[in-house]
């Protein structure tokens, strides 16, 4: 019996589905099949659904399935359309001003934008109960919690329609009891309610971090919960028996589908664009050798770009996310509202921008034909010559190139210009918006994009990489074999991952080797029994230990890995752990103080599941002539950049062929347009590689 795996990237134009399965090798002969089907934001599980059942209509049978991964955007909108659940939040007696002064910052905003507002509060004041009882630092009750007082409160709030209630103590990553007890109190009161403890959460120092954090977590658990409810049922019905059922994490590792909302909601918020790091991760640097890449994922909606340096993402531990302060481990992905589906207007002064907002699955971009009738940036791809109306989704939907031109003349109209001519300056707009997130991105983390190869994916990436790749001076693009799916087949690169941290700080030169030994050994145990209420508690287990330090009296830390050191840790690991900070401060920053006394603030530990995963192999490269074009199509890149470019099918093409721009591969899930100065090759593992000739 062939075991099939199957994974499913949910944007928000397409959702995209593949299956894997030498024995069911797609007319490429890739060892996988791809579906594309229209998003459905209303409910995506909807979307999840139905292609599983197109893949069971095309003769998958259900109970070969072994492994469903997908990714998923619920939470993100969640939080986006202010659309979570209503929540209420318990804390320590006094502390309400904090989630009003917050950190004093302006977390994800510019210094300089004088219109400047918070965010809405996630939870409203009058759903804010202070309760009596506290923690020292130290973690010892200095005042009993107000058990009662919790009780009034959980039955307060759930008369007025809360079903999900945060709990934020201080000092609760040191002792959780009274959190504990709060979410004890709570169930009796509220049976079926969601409890989101700070102590579970993000359990670590400074309240609003954590606070903000749990709230967020509050207000997404039961749309976390409901949607993998209708996925995991859904499933059922269709027979699909496979207990590895799972859903990416921001981290780039995937979690099971029954997963704790209560606890892990908030950690999934870079689901869907996390997959497709992951599969230029692996795929692209761990199997091909690829070494330092720039990821830039379009779809309908958005723009993601992340960085791969030596073959590892970078990740951060904490992020803001539509002006919401995340203390998470997440993959450090950067997002713009720039995709296909970005309409283009004008502005008060007549002056043209693109986006942020988008025409979504529906109606889509005018030349969907669903009723749309703003100009988008599909129907400029489409004026300018890079798309095909005849061989869109492969020839599944037909675009309507005269409501594109209609689209257009909305804005092409009121700037005196025709629609082709606007349509090229939407494509030059949007091209600047990616470019510039890019060279911003680059230069906060101080790299030479020179050295960094460029990889888009996602359904528009390749239509507007090489103009890109020009603006930013980045010397070749790489188009992975299907980037429209691309994300999706990262699901089937991904192992089930989790992180887990404790709070507390003490002296390095102090610190008992056995104690620090000892706080490890506690978020080992709790990893070890995460995997065992997973089924996974036989599976191999690969734990990495790091710890936060800053230099005594500093307002930040610093993230230090311990890989190599001994275990259990000793005086000598420690001091090795120590010198490791100073190196990495002076890297980071451009100086250190190795006199200076270090602090360790907080102990960490990534615990990974490995799972198996999807492995490509390299073809001969061949030195036959190359196909015949299918046809030539007049290309606009610029009002004074105008072309005829050969197209070509990618089913076509081989290992070792070669050809000179103006150029364009069509493919069902995807478009790549390789300009005039460009040359392009198909590599042996099947990727379209861009160069610049000059």
């Amino acid at each position: 019996m062939t075991r099939r795996r199957i994974g499913i990237d949910v944007g928000g134009t397409h959702t995209d589905v593949v299956l894997v399965d030498a024995a069911l090798a797609d007319s490429d002969g890739g060892g996988f099949l791809i579906e594309k089907l229209p998003s459905t934001p209303h409910n995506p599980a909807i979307a999840v659904l139905e292609g599983v059942r197109r893949l069971i209509d095309k003769g998958l049978r259900p109970q070969d399935v072994a492994f469903f991964a997908h990714g998923s955007t619920v939470t993100t909108n969640a939080l986006l359309e202010i659309k979570g659940a209503k929540a209420g939040l318990l804390l320590n007696a006094g502390m309400r001003g904090i989630v009003e002064v917050q950190s004093q910052g302006r977390e994800g905003w510019s210094p300089f934008d004088h219109f400047f507002r918070r965010p809405e509060p996630l939870i409203r004041p009058h759903l804010t109960h202070e309760i009596a009882g506290r923690m020292d630092y130290a973690g010892a009750e200095i005042e009993p919690l107000d058990e009662a007082g919790v009780r009034a409160a959980a039955r307060a709030l759930a008369a007025q329609g809360v079903r999900s209630f945060a709990v934020c103590f201080l000092f609760s990553f040191m002792n959780d009891a009274h959190e504990k007890r709060a979410a004890a109190i709570i169930r009796e009161e509220a049976p079926g309610a969601f409890v989101s403890c700070s102590s579970a959460v993000s359990p670590r120092i400074r309240e609003w971090p954590r606070f903000s954090t749990t709230m967020l977590n509050a207000c997404l658990a039961p749309v976390l919960a409901h949607y993998c409810g209708d996925i995991s049922a859904g499933l059922d019905g269709l027979g699909v028996e496979t207990p590895q059922r799972f859903l990416m994490q921001s981290n780039g590792g995937v979690t099971p589908l029954a997963v704790d909302a209560e606890v892990h909601a908030v950690r999934t918020l870079l689901s869907g664009p996390a997959a497709g790091v992951r599969a230029t991760s692996h795929l692209l640097a761990h199997v091909q050798g690829w070494r330092n890449l720039v990821t830039m994922d379009i779809g309908g909606t958005s723009c993601d770009v992340a960085f791969i340096e030596s073959g590892e993402p970078l990740e951060h531990s904490e992020t803001v996310i539509a002006g919401r302060l995340v203390s998470a481990p997440a993959l450090d992905i950067a997002t713009i509202a720039a995709g296909g589906g970005s309409i283009a207007r004008l502005d008060s002064a007549g002056m043209p921008q693109v986006g942020p907002h988008s025409a979504g699955a529906d109606p889509g971009p005018a030349c969907y034909g669903r009723g749309g009738e703003e100009p988008a940036v599909t129907d400029a791809n489409l004026l300018c010559g890079a798309l095909d109306p005849d061989y869109f989704l492969g020839g599944e939907m037909r675009l309507d190139r005269e409501a594109a031109r209609r689209a257009m003349a909305r804005i092409a109209a009121p700037m005196g210009v025709d629609e082709t001519t606007a349509a090229c300056g939407i494509l030059r707009l949007v091209n600047a918006q990616m470019t510039d997130a890019i060279r911003i991105e680059a230069a906060k983390k101080g790299l030479d994009l020179s050295d960094h190869t460029l990889v888009p994916f996602g359904g528009a990436g390749p239509l507007h990489a090489a103009l890109v790749a020009e603006d930013l001076g980045a010397p070749r693009v790489l188009v992975p074999r299907n980037p429209g799916a691309f994300s999706a087949l990262g699901l089937l690169c991904s192992d089930v991952r989790h992180d887990f941290m404790r709070s507390e700080m003490a002296d390095l030169a102090t610190l008992a080797p056995v104690h620090a030994e000892a706080c490890f050994a506690t978020l080992e145990a709790a990893a070890r029994a995460q995997f065992a209420t997973e089924g996974l508690g036989d599976a191999p287990v690969v734990l990495a230990r790091a710890m936060d330090m800053r230099y005594a009296g500093q307002g930040y830390e610093l993230r230090v890995e311990l890989d190599g050191l001994p275990a259990p840790l000793d005086a000598d690991a420690l001091a090795q752990a120590v010198a490791r900070f100073h190196a990495q401060h002076a890297a980071v920053h451009g100086h250190a103080a190795p006199d200076a006394a270090v602090e360790a603030v907080s102990y960490r530990l990534r615990a990974v599941a490995p799972m198996p995963k999807y492995a490509p192999q390299p073809r001969t490269l061949e030195s036959r002539e190359g196909p015949a074009p299918r046809g030539v199509r007049r290309l606009v890149l610029a009002p004074q950049r105008v072309c005829e470019a050969r197209v070509w099918r990618r089913d076509d093409l081989f290992p070792g062929w070669r050809e000179t721009g103006p150029a364009i591969i069509e493919q069902r899930d995807s478009t790549t347009v390789v300009p005039d100065g460009w040359r392009v090759r198909c590599d042996e593992w099947d990727n379209l590689v861009l160069e610049r000739i000059a």
